[in-house]
């Protein structure tokens, strides 16, 4: 167990300024007061650890046992520091919205070959980007001078006034006298029209019945009379058509002003919202070994996703770079209650992503020596199947471990290969179950699409 109280002083003493600028180059011996450091020496004797040829290859990976030592360490200030207060949802006493965070550490050598490492969080932490003992954001976005708190000021003014404007008690009095009038107009209207439409009934039974009562004299004055009542009645709903829809126009046209403006400020909001996100994009640059910069927005495929660039690999290969610190490994874990958008455990490690990291870390570790992608060796390579039963219908296989059972992203060698090889003339998947890749066991095989459709009514039915 380490002595939390030795991890404190010595973790205060070692965070002490460390950076050279103009001045340094000068002068080395001076130190600039308010300038930071964020590298940390080793609590731990280290010394009979072999430190990895290569770099973690950090989208599948194992955690090396320097980079283990340093994050036990990080994980000992986490749980028993007072510089901040964050609810991970660790502890029920606390108060305020439960927020799990990725930390991660990078063990490094500093310019004069010292082993230590660097810590960081993904995004935010504690509501700052500034903390004594995790490296800086690559660019901060939320320093009180800056022109992102600025923006998101104008932003939060532009969504007071749509909050304003459509829960305006006016807006809303309105909106419901709106509806209630629509509502008889168009009524009046449709009552106007089913008259009508009962007249011209009336009118052809009078017609009918006329025929049969009334001699050709009659008949021809009574026709006429039809008519004249068809033609006025028709004017007359057409007056009242008119009169009605021009009231129900100018209605709308109320309705549609007041609406409008609440669009355009959304329309608006929505322009300036994405304009601040590509300014903000604009400002990050990466630093790769060779100290080539490349922006966010030149690393990603159209828009980068939201967030790219916050999370901790990221923030610490920039940092190491900057101040000429040697990368030695690298390690990333959860720390906190489970999000409901991942599947996330307390304590656990887990690779950088995909979505936000991948692009970014191509770029960074450009021209390093990375650990083999274990995605692209194949496992199965030099094993062999052994057939445990066969007839003319199935065979059953006794898969081994770290054999896959389907082709995976990148590995093609599997089962079903196996056995589509070894079996051309055999119809439908094979494959009648799984199991995972890590998992020893027997597999079924059916030959035929029947006996394989078979076979699984017996296993979704368990017979």
């Amino acid at each position: 167990m380490l002595n939390t109280s030795k991890i404190g002083h010595f973790r205060k003493a070692f965070v002490f300024l460390y950076e050279f600028n103009d001045v340094l180059e000068t002068n080395p011996l001076e130190k600039i007061a308010d300038v930071k450091t964020f590298f940390t020496e080793f609590v731990t004797d280290i010394t009979s650890i072999e430190l990895p040829e290569k770099f973690t290859f950090p989208f599948y990976y194992r955690p090396h046992d320097v980079a283990k030592i340093a994050v036990a360490e990080l994980q000992e200030y986490l749980t028993t520091q007072n510089d901040w207060i964050h609810n991970f949802g660790i502890d029920p006493t606390a108060d305020g919205m439960i927020i799990g965070k990725m930390f991660g550490v990078l063990v490094v050598r500093d310019q004069n070959g010292k082993l230590g490492y660097l810590s960081a969080v993904s995004g935010k932490l504690a509501g700052k980007n500034d903390h004594d003992h995790f490296v800086p954001p690559v660019f901060d976005m939320l320093t009180t001078d800056g022109f992102f708190n600025q923006e998101v000021q104008v932003l939060n003014k532009m969504n007071e006034e749509v909050e304003r404007l459509e829960n305006a008690e006016e807006f809303q009095l309105f909106e419901a006298s709106y509806t209630t009038e629509h509502l008889r107009l168009s009524r009046s209207l449709e009552e106007a029209r089913l008259e009508q439409v009962e007249g011209r009934k009336i009118r052809k039974e009078l017609r009918e019945r006329s025929k049969r009562e009334l001699s050709s004299v009659d008949l021809e004055l009574f026709e006429a009379q039809l008519i004249k009542e068809s033609l006025h009645q028709k004017h007359q709903y057409k007056l009242f058509a008119h009169a009605k829809k021009q009231e129900i126009g100018a209605l709308e046209a109320q309705m549609k002003q007041r609406v409008d403006r609440i669009k355009q400020l959304k329309v608006d909001r929505k322009k300036y919202s994405n304009n601040l996100q590509q300014r903000l994009f604009d400002q990050y640059h990466f630093l790769n070994k060779q100290g080539e910069i490349k922006r966010l927005t030149e690393l990603f495929e159209g828009i980068p996703p939201s967030g790219a660039g916050e999370c901790a690999a990221p923030k610490l290969l920039h940092y190491a770079f900057k101040h000429q610190f040697t990368p030695i490994a690298l390690a990333e874990f959860w720390w906190g209650a489970s999000p409901k958008s991942e599947i996330r455990k307390h304590g656990f490690y887990y690779p950088a992503c995909h979505g936000k990291c991948k692009p970014i870390l191509t770029h960074m570790l450009d021209g390093m020596e990375l650990d083999e992608n274990p995605m692209l060796k194949n496992p199965a390579e030099g094993k062999s199947l052994p057939i445990v039963f066969e007839d003319q219908y199935l065979l059953v296989v006794n898969k081994p471990a770290e054999f896959l059972s389907v082709p995976g992203k990148t590995i093609k060698d599997c089962v079903y290969e196996r056995m589509k090889q070894d079996y051309p003339e055999a119809t439908g998947p094979l494959i009648v179950h799984r199991l995972d890749m890590s998992t020893s066991g027997l597999l079924l095989v059916a030959k035929t699409q029947e006996i394989h459709k078979a076979l699984q009514k017996q296993f979704i039915d368990r017979t």
